[in-house]
């Protein structure tokens, strides 16, 4: 099972942008699809974004497309979320998450068997 480590959370102002990475451990990174969630206080976990293992299909939640960026360096064994424009709502503690089993791109929770241990994006407005 691969371990996850996200990293680049902080606290930003409304507009601002933050580049969120996860580190994988192990050698076999490209054989995951990986995707970000995202939790506020309250809230149920929920899909932001995810991509494909080569890179090559990505998709976005509603609420952060066209804001949100979602890329992979498999060479690195990390994957990033470049988040511009950010909102309040966009508060959350974000997740990365490892999926090795499916064929198309999955986007619920459910679907991933691995997962970091969170980092806290806090948007002030």
């Amino acid at each position: 099972q691969v371990q996850l480590v996200e990293s680049g959370g902080g606290l930003v102002q409304a507009g601002d942008s933050l580049r969120l990475s996860c580190a994988a451990s192990g050698r076999t990174f490209s054989t995951y699809h990986m995707g970000w969630f995202r939790q506020a206080p309250g809230k149920e976990r929920e899909f932001v974004a995810a991509i494909s293992r080569y890179g090559g299909s990505t998709f976005y939640a509603d609420s952060v497309k066209g804001r949100f960026t979602i890329s992979r360096d498999n060479a690195e064994n990390t994957v990033f979320l470049l988040m511009n424009s950010l909102k309040p709502e966009d508060t959350a503690v974000y997740y990365c998450a490892a999926n090795s089993k499916s064929l198309l791109l999955p986007s619920v929770v459910g679907d991933f068997g691995s997962w970091g241990q969170g980092t806290q994006v806090t948007v002030s407005s």
